[in-house]
């Protein structure tokens, strides 16, 4: 039983991360991509941090900086560049490779051995996002695929990591300084690459409110909770349903069709994400919490 309440509040987490394109296209402002990457992880990070009040300590510092460059800085700007130069359909596909890059990271980083059930739900789980999320024209960027490919080794590096490098700390304070690093890093890459923010709207905070608190505190604290418990393949297949929230939300919200193709999506991502956890229950019971040395 334990084990299947972690696989749930885990999964809350990629659920939730599938509204954030329609956050994003409704209440956000156009073009500040990497300002909003950095709007959505500093103030979360410091919220955390104050609830906290903790500092990493010693190597911890170096560590905690690798990690939030990965599992934030470096994966959500080539998100943003792969989002733009591709269809979205396109981009999607592509970070869908992410727990194919798990399973083999985790090999070579956790002497986790390779199982063919995990190689076949993560080859299930990129069909399933191809079924759901693309279309019928598919124009190619090389830059894009580049940057689609590199988010998805971002992430998946950062999710194994993870999982190797556990704090003597609360999960609170870990994901703390993970999202306050990561911030920190995306906001010399927005003063760079991108203009000065206008003023915003009462929608646009509201938005950035939203993806902050709750799309950024909440869910990782519920990600890297996973991370700690339940083995990296498994966690990372749980990825699938973030582009399977999108298109209900979507559909149930902004109205748009499903098609046979995407409702077969459907079923290929449910099968790929029910795969992906047999045989999952040697991770660690319990999250790691002493007082640091």
């Amino acid at each position: 039983m334990r084990y299947q309440t972690d696989i749930a509040l885990t999964a809350v987490a990629p659920l939730i991360w599938g509204s954030t394109y329609y956050v994003t296209t409704e209440f956000l402002p156009v073009g500040y991509p990497i300002t909003m990457a950095a709007l959505r992880a500093l103030p979360a990070g410091l919220l955390l941090l104050v609830l906290s009040r903790q500092l990493p300590r010693g190597h911890w510092w170096g560590r905690i900086f690798i990690l939030g460059a990965l599992n934030f800085t470096v994966f959500w700007t080539l998100l943003f560049v792969a989002a733009y130069r591709l269809p979205g359909g396109v981009a999607a596909t592509v970070g869908a490779v992410q727990p194919l890059i798990v399973v083999f990271l985790s090999a070579f980083l956790l002497n986790t051995p390779v199982g063919l059930r995990s190689v076949g739900a993560a080859l299930l789980g990129v069909i399933g996002v191809g079924c759901l999320v693309l279309g019928t024209a598919i124009n190619l960027d090389t830059v894009g695929l580049i940057a689609g490919l590199g988010g998805a080794l971002s992430m998946g590096a950062g999710t194994v990591l993870t999982r190797k490098w556990q704090p003597p700390v609360p999960l609170l304070t870990f994901t703390a300084w993970q999202l306050t690093a990561g911030g920190m890093l995306l906001v010399p890459l927005a003063l760079i690459f991108e203009p000065a923010l206008p003023a915003l709207e009462t929608n646009s905070l509201l938005g950035i409110g939203y993806l902050s608190v709750i799309g950024a505190a909440l869910t990782y604290i519920l990600w890297f909770r996973g991370l700690a418990r339940i083995e990296p393949s498994a966690v990372s297949a749980l990825g699938f349903l973030s582009p399977l929230s999108a298109v209900m939300i979507g559909w149930v919200i902004l109205g748009q069709n499903l098609t046979f193709v995407q409702i077969t999506g459907v079923c290929i991502v449910l099968l790929a994400v029910w795969l992906g956890q047999m045989g999952k229950r040697t991770g660690r019971s319990n999250v790691t919490i002493r007082k640091p040395a």
